[in-house]
């Protein structure tokens, strides 16, 4: 859809959710020039009662429904629904068209943010919605005429995507002011903290002795020691320490995060980054869970659908760690009809040893990744029922793509995904042949390859092949080795139900044991539906 600015009066109707009434027709004075807008731009905006939380930034205008809408599009931007945030803070300009700060709202969640850099097509949008703030800014207080200015810096006229960071830096330095002016206000001190974030690599580990990953956290902790249910804040640190040693400084306002913006399924789904690597996996499947049944109430107006593609893989990824078959699967499938790709369906099945049900997939995904997948599934699900040759086949194509493939999958080189799928095969393959020292060194080689993967959340594989070389070990009678390979895995992957089950049955063979682990693994089976005889199936 496309608007036309200039010095004309256009006509709006917002859609006032609570009370089911439209409100007249508002008259704004507008740049000449063309902006693009979403389609969704020419339909008015609801409020969302139930799906909001408890957040309140008080605004200047005497209008409850401009202050009303204001809420909701903070949040949605905190739960990073940015067109919806968008079109509830143009919503709120609409109700009152002098209010200066809800223009300020329209053009901030334009810009970029953790999971985007600004676009071409949203910045003409952001530059006139901060210049109408400008335009406002007598009618604003003076916290509100503070924050106007310092986000003036982010945009331009003419926008350059390759010289964004300089003025997201100038916005950084302009909010670094604003927070030492208000020290106690949490969303300018989250604002700031955003824009420290926005100067970081999304991506890949953070060292702790960094000294801009210790001003992001010092920014963030602030905020949450003064609030530790602020929900923006708590976003942002989630994802400030995933990806670190000590994931569980964001674990005390994780634990509120989830039901902070109840019906936006992203901050449902948020605490999940940090039990993941905590090892919580039952408590990363009940936030997923929670955020997919936000994802579908969005379908009739009672939650915000917000990458759900993503809270189905932390779920599936979670459920599958923490042995939960059933949450796993049915995870996988919902997955598939979502992105009409198989593989992590097939690879689930895998996982939990439903070789008949692997078979009765015969839709292949598209995508070289995908399709490995899906053909290692096959492969080996060939192999458990009785088809050696087709085994044999579905391995030999998957060692020439390790070697072959340029294709990416998410952050990762493709090469690594596929070798680690043809070493499991190949590994699964000779100890069928009774040949285990060629197994082990398979799974060897498939654990390189996985090593290999970059940082991501969920991983892409919902299984380790030290699940495989561990067993291997055991196989063999080298135990110690088999405790090595599994206590590394828990290193990574706290509290598996399968390298836990590994450390176990090794220190058994030894005539020893661990009450910490027999504690950890009862604790873990208290939420598998699983009976697990090996660390592999």
């Amino acid at each position: 859809m496309k608007r036309l600015f200039s010095s004309i009066s256009v006509k709006f109707a917002v859609l006032i959710s609570a009370l089911a009434l439209s409100i007249s027709v508002l008259s704004i004075s507008v740049l000449a020039q063309d902006i693009e807008y979403p389609d969704s731009f020419n339909q008015p905006m609801a409020l969302f009662d139930s799906s909001m939380g408890d957040f309140h930034f008080p605004i200047s205008s005497d209008n409850a429904l401009a202050q009303a809408y204001f809420d909701q599009g903070f949040q949605l931007m905190y739960s990073y629904a940015k067109d919806e945030a968008a079109r509830s803070f143009q919503a709120a300009h609409f109700a009152d068209p002098d209010c200066a700060i809800c223009y300020w709202g329209e053009a901030w969640s334009w810009g970029s943010y953790l999971n985007g850099a600004m676009t071409t097509g949203e910045a003409p949008r952001a530059y006139y919605a901060e210049q109408q703030a400008l335009a406002r800014i007598q009618s604003a207080s003076p916290r509100e005429a503070d924050m106007i200015r310092a986000l003036q810096p982010r945009y331009v006229e003419d926008f350059h995507p390759e010289t964004r960071r300089v003025q997201d830096q100038a916005y950084s330095d302009a909010m670094r002011d604003l927070s030492e002016k208000y020290p106690d206000d949490l969303d300018i001190g989250t604002l700031y903290a955003d824009s420290l974030f926005l100067m970081e690599e999304r991506r890949g580990y953070r060292d702790l002795d960094d000294p801009n990953v210790i001003r992001l956290h010092a920014a963030l902790l602030r905020v949450l020691e003064k609030d530790i249910r602020h929900p923006g804040s708590c976003h942002l640190l989630v994802h400030a320490t995933e990806s670190t040693a000590t994931p569980e400084l964001a674990a005390p306002c994780a634990r509120y995060l989830g039901s902070s913006i109840p019906g936006a399924s992203h901050i449902n789904h948020m605490p999940s980054h940090t039990w993941n690597e905590m090892g919580l996996w039952h408590d990363a499947v009940r936030a997923n869970i929670l955020a997919w049944q936000s994802d579908q109430k969005a379908a009739i107006g009672e939650g915000f659908a917000i990458y759900p593609t993503h809270n189905l893989t932390m779920l599936f990824y979670a459920a599958s760690m923490g042995g939960e078959s059933a949450a796993a699967i049915q995870a996988a499938k919902d997955l598939a009809k979502l992105n009409n790709s198989t593989g992590m369906h097939a690879m689930v099945l895998v996982r939990f040893g439903r070789f008949d049900e692997v078979l009765d997939i015969t839709e292949a995904p598209n995508g070289e990744v995908n399709l490995s997948m899906f053909d290692f599934s096959q492969g080996y699900a060939a192999l458990k029922t009785g088809d050696t040759e087709k085994a044999k086949q579905a391995m030999l194509e998957l060692k020439q793509l390790t070697e072959t493939t340029t294709a990416r999958f998410r952050f990762h080189d493709g090469k690594n995904i596929v070798g680690t799928l043809a070493g499991i095969l190949e590994g699964e393959i000779a100890w069928s042949e009774g040949n285990m020292e060629a197994a082990a060194a398979a799974f060897r080689l498939a654990t390189d390859y996985y090593d290999s993967l970059n940082y991501d959340e969920p991983e892409p594989l919902p299984f380790s092949p030290r699940h495989w070389l561990g067993a291997a070990y055991m196989q063999l009678g080298a135990y110690d080795n088999a405790l090595e390979v599994y206590r590394t895995d828990l290193q990574d992957h706290p509290h598996n139900i399968w390298s836990l089950y590994g450390v176990q049955q090794a220190l058994l063979k030894k005539g020893e044991s661990d009450p910490l682990i027999d504690r950890d693994l009862y604790e873990a089976t208290t939420y598998a539906d699983i009976w697990i005889p090996d660390s592999k199936l």
